[in-house]
């Protein structure tokens, strides 16, 4: 007669099983994103000033203005200029008497919405010439983006062949409770031919918060001699470098 040995399994205790299955489990893969720059920093959201009438400060500038490699860029509260916090300087352009732009450095302001981030590193490249407009633009960042850190902000500098910006200027004590509403007052401006820096933040997550929801980007635009910035509408490039935060 053949016997045929039969195997019990051991009785395991709490810590054994626990063991048993960490290290049974698979590693996994490091994520692909870069962590070396800071995260975006967000005040506030686009919708709740355009939907729900919240003009008010959710961020003041007293403690941001001054400090090396801070970027952002937002509206004015009550919607009465534009905001550009570039490397720490901080640009508000306004609609003048004569409804021209009129631009202050580093005075005290407030911000409904806002977006920023420290980039103290770039990393810099010729964008590429078939790159033409902000769609174009926005499709081009999607695709180089892809193992990188999101959101994020960009620069380029270099010249434009024409570009459309504008600038808020809701009258003083005017209620907002839609888009339409929220653009009262709002001058636009052309600008030909010009050598600018523009500073822009990119998101596939953020539309309503810090981009409109029909796009990726927010961008604003400050001419080369600084006297005229504000919310990029629409950009025809002519050749540009673009600056990505360094890995």
């Amino acid at each position: 007669m053949t016997f045929k040995k039969k195997f019990f399994p051991l009785a395991l205790t709490t810590p054994m099983l626990l063991l048993l299955l960490f290290s049974c489990q698979e590693k996994k893969p490091k994520p692909t994103n870069v962590e070396a720059y800071a995260d975006v920093q967000i005040a506030g959201a686009m919708k709740d000033v355009m939907w729900k009438g919240k003009l008010g400060a959710t961020l003041v500038f007293d403690s941001l203005i001054g400090k090396p490699g801070l970027y952002g860029l937002g509206p004015e509260s009550y919607l009465t200029g534009e905001l550009l916090l570039k490397d720490g300087v901080l640009f508000t352009s306004r609609v003048g008497a004569d409804s021209s732009i009129e631009m202050t450095k580093n005075t005290s302001t407030s911000a409904p919405f806002f977006v920023y981030t420290e980039v103290n590193e770039w990393e810099s490249s010729t964008l590429p010439n078939s790159i033409k407009n902000g769609k174009q633009l926005e499709e081009y960042l999607n695709e180089r983006s892809k193992d990188l850190k999101r959101p994020f902000a960009f620069r380029l500098e270099g010249k434009i062949v024409e570009a459309a910006i504008h600038i808020q200027n809701l009258p003083k004590g005017s209620t907002v409770s839609s888009p339409k509403e929220a653009h009262q007052g709002q001058v636009n401006y052309s600008l030909e031919n010009e050598s600018v820096e523009i500073v822009g933040f990119f998101s596939t997550e953020h539309q309503g918060v810090f981009t409109h929801h029909d796009s990726f980007l927010h961008m604003h635009l400050i001419s080369q001699d600084e006297s005229k910035m504000g919310h990029i509408d629409s950009l025809e490039i002519d050749e540009m470098s673009l600056f990505l935060p360094k890995k």
